[in-house]
Order: structure tokens, then C-alpha cells, then sequence
């Protein structure tokens, strides 16, 4: 597994120690699918396989204005999912639906959330169609 430093996820949260909370929350799960690549870049933190999965990002500084203390989730499926906690959905490409959810503290990545990570996980796994 390729781990970003903890160095460069602190400074990503500097300034936002509940985020960071949530954060580490998601790094758990994520880790607990199975193994992954960690980037921090500017714009957000992405987990990968043979390909980029998931997103955690902060609204606040971007574009999804959402509650205070709370992050977005993205992840990429094959198919779309319409549930009430999907905040929205895009279709960049052909097959490829990116959904992101808003996370306001870690009790929110229930066994649903969970669920839908484990299969953008096994989607990043396979090769590109």
C-alpha cells in the first residue's frame, strides 16, 4: 500500500481538525476494503487501486457549499445510484458514474455507505472498458 504522509494529510486539514476526524474515519474503512493508494493534492485526497475510486474532499472550499465541519465523499461506480444520501451524481464518461455524498461525522459511513466503497473498490480493480 502507498500511503501519503501524514505530513501532507495534516496540512490538507490545517484548520479543519473536525474534517480531519472524519477523515481518519474514512481511512479506516477504505483500508479495511483492502489495500490502497492514498494521493493528497491540492483540490483533495484520493484512494486508489490500479485506479483512483474514491474522493474525500472539503466543500467549504470548493464548489458544494455544505454544513460546517463536514466533508464529500466521491466515489465511481458503473451504474448510477439514486438514494437520498447521494447528494449528487455525474456521468463524465461513458459507463462511469462519479457520486458524491456529504459526510457530516463518522457515524455516517454506515453499512449502505460501506457497501458502495467496497464496489467502487472491485470497479477500480478491473481493467478499463
Amino acid at each position: 500500500m502507498t500511503e501519503a504522509s501524514p505530513g501532507e494529510i495534516e496540512n490538507y486539514f490545517a484548520g479543519y481538525p473536525e474534517q480531519m476526524i472524519i477523515f481518519r474515519a474514512i481511512q479506516t474503512v477504505m483500508t479495511g476494503i483492502g489495500p490502497v493508494k492514498v494521493e493528497v493534492m491540492k483540490s483533495g485526497i484520493s484512494f486508489g487501486t490500479s485506479r483512483k475510486f474514491a474522493w474525500v474532499w472539503l466543500p467549504q472550499k470548493y464548489e458544494l457549499k455544505q454544513p460546517e465541519g463536514s466533508l464529500v465523499l466521491s466515489f465511481g461506480l458503473d451504474r448510477m445510484i439514486e438514494d437520498p444520501k447521494i447528494k449528487q451524481v455525474i456521468n463524465p464518461y461513458r459507463q462511469r458514474w462519479t457520486h458524491h455524498v456529504v459526510i457530516s461525522t463518522a457515524a455516517d459511513l454506515d453499512e449502505t455507505l460501506r457497501n458502495w466503497l467496497s464496489e467502487a473498490y472491485r470497479f477500480s480493480t478491473r481493467g478499463k472498458g
